[in-house]
């Protein structure tokens, strides 16, 4: 059909997140080595138009509030250069123990990493 499957997006997503946690200075195998994950417990996604094969997209990820048990994610994708949303999703990770696989808060350090500004921007 020419279109990209719909599925393909979560991948997007998920780059999208791990590209927003770089660059505030931390890698996914750091919070991973201080014991901590940070499982997808729920996504919702509207799928407003197609991207096509060979269209370069634009992925703009946003923290949508300050963390704390949980990290809720707003992501917009788009075609490069043009301004209409292709597809919005919202994201919830949480903080899980990994020793004990409890849910837990964010530590310091990530919260710090991840601090929240009203308007800020993402990736």
């Amino acid at each position: 059909m020419g279109i990209v499957y719909y599925v393909h997006f979560l991948d997007h997503f998920e780059a999208a997140r791990t590209e927003l946690i770089r660059s505030r200075g931390l890698t996914y195998r750091q919070i991973e080595d201080s014991g901590i994950l940070m499982p997808v417990v729920r996504i919702d996604i509207r799928y407003r138009k197609p991207a096509y094969y060979d269209d370069i997209l634009d992925v703009k990820t946003i923290v949508l509030e300050q963390p704390s048990t949980r990290l809720e994610l707003l992501t917009e994708i788009r075609r490069e250069n043009e301004s209409e949303v292709l597809v919005t999703g919202r994201t919830t990770l949480c903080f899980v123990d990994q020793a004990g696989g409890r849910p837990i808060r964010a530590p310091e350090f990530l919260l710090e990493a991840l601090a929240w500004e009203p308007g800020q921007d993402g990736l």
